[in-house]
């Protein structure tokens, strides 16, 4: 048994040696930054959704507004929990697929250094701080609410990130194909370059619908031009080298990543429904909307059937399984929007609960459990890093739990609201309608912090991983089937 053991220590070794240079110390660094941005953005969530129920809690000090707070939240959750958990997973994947180290390592501190103290805590700071100065002010547009001098460091980390992760494929010619992965975290990281100047800047300076509907753009692009591309590569990378077998299909994830970046930056306007934005722009992202719902339909097909054969796999392994669930959300939450983007639907819910239970549906359903997928796939290959597997499992039925019970209760609670308000009704009797769910939705938290208290100690405690259990092959075009 001895001699067995240490012929498997060796050959791991090997292995491990033989793989590029990989930044272990970033990937912790990165995760480390996107658990706790994750809980602290979730922490100023629940007060947002306190203050609904509870009006008068935290007084009226402005930083502790609802909308400040609210501010705090999304904003955290893009750049300090997804951003960092892309990053973080992206310094365990890229030397894989380039079969070459990173761009720089030296560089990849910076961007650290520039994303969380240059972009994420600034721009938290200033949104309490409530400056008045057109570049320090804090901007009135969704998904785009740090101030624009945050946008341009914000615009020059994603520059480096280009530079940092797309590079390495530019610089090693690769054979026998580029693996969709790659085509995800390059096309991700190009366009989230050029779209977040036209969502961010833009709009601050073409006043009324013309500056709305390049915000409503950056909207949709925000999570389809970024956070999508990002998850989807995770997706990609892990069923096949979890498995050890091929993605059903490299054609059909060719089709997918295709119209996702030709339908998705038109499908923003469709938040301007029964606007002043011109009608053919609306049409066509609707239109735009319905396609993309297709276009999921077929992703998933060849994510599921990657799988097929698969349960007990999914069901031991936890990285997977939370990929496994967030790719089930991907396809519900899709659907679901291409549904409400249709003009009738759109009539009856919009500015309802309905809403809010659609975005963490795709925020904290689909893009956070692929990404907390991800994290602890990384975790679990770097060199006598602690894993708690039993924690991880917690963690995930506990943040299942909580996501699901908010998605029903917002869901259920914006269609009472919008039955109301197509009555004649008096308005506060929405509110009062509303109260039983939005304490519901309170009570939602309680599972979900805990999920996400039980992740972090997934990270930090647990036996420590021999380089013999640890080790991850290069990643070979056949395997995944390019």
């Amino acid at each position: 048994m001895r001699s067995l053991d240490s012929a498997s220590t060796g050959i791991a070794q090997r292995q491990l040696e033989y793989l590029p240079r990989t930044d272990y110390d970033l990937i912790k660094a990165h995760s480390y930054a996107a658990v706790i941005t994750l809980f602290l953005s979730a922490i100023a969530g629940l007060l947002v959704a306190l203050k609904l129920t509870l009006p008068e809690l935290l007084g009226n000090h402005a930083a502790l507004s609802w909308g400040r707070l609210r501010f705090d939240h999304t904003q955290g959750i893009f750049f300090g929990w997804l951003g960092n958990a892309f990053f973080a997973f992206c310094y365990h994947m890229v030397p894989r697929l380039a079969d070459r180290p990173v761009y720089s390592r030296k560089l990849g501190w910076g961007i650290f250094l520039l994303w969380n103290f240059g972009v994420l805590l600034p721009g938290w700071a200033l949104i309490s701080l409530g400056l008045d100065n057109q570049w320090l002010a804090v901007q009135s547009l969704e998904w785009a609410e740090f101030p624009m001098l945050i946008d341009l460091f914000a615009v020059l980390g994603l520059l480096l990130i280009c530079v940092q992760f797309a590079g390495p494929f530019v610089l090693k010619r690769q054979s026998g194909g580029v693996y969709i992965s790659v085509w995800y975290l390059v096309g991700g990281a190009v366009f989230s370059l050029l779209a977040y100047p036209v969502g961010n800047f833009v709009p601050a300076f073409i006043p009324g619908a013309q500056g709305a509907a390049f915000s409503g753009l950056w909207i949709h692009d925000a999570v389809g031009l970024f956070v999508t591309p990002f998850v989807l590569a995770i997706a990609y990378y892990i069923i096949p080298a979890t498995t050890q077998r091929p993605i059903y299909s490299h054609f059909l994830s060719m089709i997918g990543f295709w119209f996702l970046f030709f339908f998705y930056p038109l499908n923003g306007t469709h938040h301007y429904v029964y606007s002043a934005v011109p009608m053919d722009a609306q049409k066509a992202a609707i239109i735009a909307s319905v396609y993309l719902g297709m276009d999921v339909i077929l992703v998933v097909f060849n994510l599921l059937m990657s799988l097929r054969g698969q349960a007990a796999k999914v069901a031991s392994d936890v990285p997977l399984r939370f990929v496994w669930t967030g790719i089930i959300f991907y396809l519900l939450v899709s659907l679901q929007g291409a549904f409400q983007a249709l003009m009738p639907v759109n009539r009856l819910t919009h500015f309802s609960d309905w809403v809010i239970g659609h975005s963490h549906l795709a925020m904290l359903g689909f893009a956070t459990f692929i990404a907390a997928g991800g994290i602890a796939h990384a975790w679990q290959r770097i060199p006598h890093a602690r894993y708690n597997d039993a924690a991880m499992n917690w963690a995930f039925w506990l943040i299942t739990v909580g996501l699901l019970l908010m998605f029903v209760t917002l869901t259920a609670g914006g269609l009472v609201q919008a039955h109301l308000w197509a009555s004649p009704a008096p308005w506060m009797d929405s509110v009062r309608a509303s109260l039983a769910y939005w304490w519901l939705r309170d009570i939602s938290a309680v599972p979900l912090l805990a999920g996400f208290v039980l992740f972090f100690f997934g990270l930090i405690t647990g036996p420590r991983s021999a380089s013999c259990n640890v080790a991850d092959p290069r990643f070979h075009s056949a395997m995944a089937g390019a």
